[in-house]
């Protein structure tokens, strides 16, 4: 679930820290990616992908419904 805005706010949240901790930098953008990626898979968010693969199928059903349907009442 990395998606560009977590990129960007880990980037943000690392750019905060002082600029002489290279290896304090890497320890807490890896921490960072770890525990919002956790957090998000928490709160039950999917990603828009897996949204836009889901509204697919869904309309690919609806519209299988509505021929059936069709010709039911045919």
């Amino acid at each position: 679930m990395k998606t560009n805005k977590i990129k960007e706010l880990v980037d943000n949240i690392i750019d905060l820290l002082p600029k002489n901790t290279d290896v304090i930098k890497d320890d807490v953008k890896d921490n960072l990616k770890i525990l919002i990626n956790d957090y998000l898979r928490r709160i039950d968010i999917v990603t828009r992908e897996e949204f836009d693969v889901q509204k697919a199928v869904l309309l690919k059903t609806r519209k299988k419904l509505e021929d059936i349907e069709q010709k039911l009442n045919k």
